[in-house]
């Protein structure tokens, strides 16, 4: 869900989970699709994530798509990949890159996140004004990554994460919105309990920080969709400049659970 997340949180992307350590050379792996909704319910974006994690290392990639009529307002593919490490505080990226296609133009974004912890990388085409390599920030993939790690082993998302692309530099905020309950919605079966947490997107003074239809506030909920330390997005609604949007898991496969919530 990390491009997704990348277009409405950016995620998105979409975030994503933690895994229990895997016997040696053997991969844990979860595949999820998500379908995202406009205003008046149009059908605008698919996006599918792949998590994963082989002994100390982890792996997630995510591609998404505007679809229908949403291509009148935007024509948007991006695929993206991050690798990093788990580590006891989480997850430590070492690389990112992502190859963006929007309205006809192209974007290509790489981060190497492996010197002192410095990410240092850029965009081609060049930005005007290039980023300065950032301390401690992660990729969009890792953020919703650690903020689902957390959630699985504390049950808390609260959170603060510096976010470096290669484009854009900005930080999401994480907060508890308590335990609640869902009923199906959206064309989407999931009933039950969800976990509550609000994203809040800051702008960092001298940087790109994201794209308009970028989110800049809203709220995810997550589940215990698998066996294991994790909890998953089923669920979520963002503010962007260009309106609402609702996002649902539609269909989850991995750790022996093959769910479709969506027909």
């Amino acid at each position: 869900m990390g491009n997704l997340l990348r277009l409405l949180l950016p995620s998105a992307g979409l975030l994503i989970a933690g895994f229990a350590p895997s016997a040696a050379g053997a991969a844990d792996q979860i595949t999820m699709r998500f379908e995202v909704h406009g205003i008046g319910g149009m059908h605008v974006a698919s996006d599918r994530t792949v998590i994963s994690e082989t002994g100390d290392r982890y792996a997630i990639t995510g591609d998404l798509q505007t679809l229908g009529a949403a291509g009148l307002f935007q024509d948007l593919k991006k695929h993206s990949e991050a690798r990093g490490r788990l580590v006891a505080t989480g997850a430590q990226p070492e690389t990112y890159r992502a190859e963006t296609r929007r309205n006809g133009a192209e974007r290509r974004d790489k981060v190497d996140f492996r010197i002192a912890r410095v990410a240092s990388g850029g965009s081609t085409p060049p930005e005007s004004s290039p980023a300065l390599p950032t301390r401690d920030a992660v990729d969009p993939l890792t953020a919703y990554f650690l903020v689902e790690r957390q959630l699985g082993r504390d049950g808390d998302c609260a959170m603060k994460v510096p976010v470096f692309d290669g484009h854009n530099r900005y930080t999401l905020v994480f907060s508890d919105a308590g335990e609640q309950t869902l009923s199906p919605s959206g064309g989407q079966k999931y009933s039950g309990s969800a976990k509550a947490c609000r994203m809040q997107r800051e702008a960092v003074v001298g940087y790109p920080n994201g794209e308009n239809d970028m989110p800049r506030q809203g709220t995810i909920w997550y589940a215990r969709l698998v066996p294991g330390d994790l909890m998953l997005p089923v669920r979520l609604k963002m503010a962007t400049a260009i309106g609402t949007m609702d996002g649902y898991l539609a269909e989850l496969h991995g750790r022996g659970k093959d769910l479709r919530l969506i027909e």
